[in-house]
């Protein structure tokens, strides 16, 4: 049976560990989705050295450990003398991370619209970047709102990386709370039931917006 009195008594920490860790995936998750178009756009832009500056970056990165960046960040850039605290740390790894997932999401939804579109705004007038941003990138992201959706949920759930590094997030409170009381499955279902409060309703949003966009098409 779950001891609730230690939920109680310490739900000021569970509170700031549960708002820091909003905060954190929100800040990664615009990070990530710009950084993520930007790269998607290089993979598939005619010129062949961007094409390898995007592979070279969604290669490398999903190809290493969450945790590997965040310490990059957190204990490789103050030998280069720049310091940052955890939590900054942190969602820079989470932002960085995550970016080339949601790259290879956009790539895909880019490559899904017509070519037509693209030679159609180029033959209106349109520059290259200009076609991309205003015809096909809003067509491209439409198409990839499930996988995009799937990917902020594991954002969300990844930010726990920030616990490793001090970074005030509901892990982080949550080993408190478990060194205060000397409990550890009771302390970790309450920190587990406040990542279902954000990962639910969106996990729910996502498939709501999946059987919306299938009517459509």
């Amino acid at each position: 049976m779950l001891d609730f009195s230690i939920l109680t008594e310490n739900l000021d920490m569970y509170l700031q560990g549960f708002k820091n860790t909003l905060i954190a995936s929100l800040i990664a998750l615009g990070g990530s989705f710009v950084a993520g178009t930007l790269i998607a756009v290089l993979r598939i832009a005619p010129s062949r050295p961007l094409n390898w500056i995007g592979a070279a970056y969604v290669e490398f990165i999903r190809n290493i450990p969450i945790i590997l960046i965040t310490f990059i960040f957190y204990f490789g850039l103050p030998t280069l003398n720049i310091r940052m605290d955890g939590f900054t740390a942190g969602t820079i790894g989470l932002a960085v991370y995550t970016a080339a997932f949601i790259a290879e999401a956009i790539r895909a939804g880019i490559q899904s619209v017509p070519n037509g579109q693209m030679e159609a705004a180029r033959s209106s007038g349109l520059t290259y970047v200009q076609a991309m941003y205003y015809v096909i990138l809003p067509q491209a992201i439409k198409i990839v709102i499930p996988p995009l959706g799937n990917q902020f949920i594991n954002l969300v759930k990844n930010s726990s990386i920030l616990g490793v590094v001090a970074g005030l997030d509901l892990m982080y409170f949550g080993d408190l709370v478990a060194s205060k009381t000397f409990v550890t499955f009771d302390v970790y279902i309450f920190v587990s039931l406040f990542y279902l409060i954000i990962t639910v309703p969106l996990s729910l949003s996502v498939g709501y917006l999946e059987k919306r966009l299938a009517k459509g098409y």
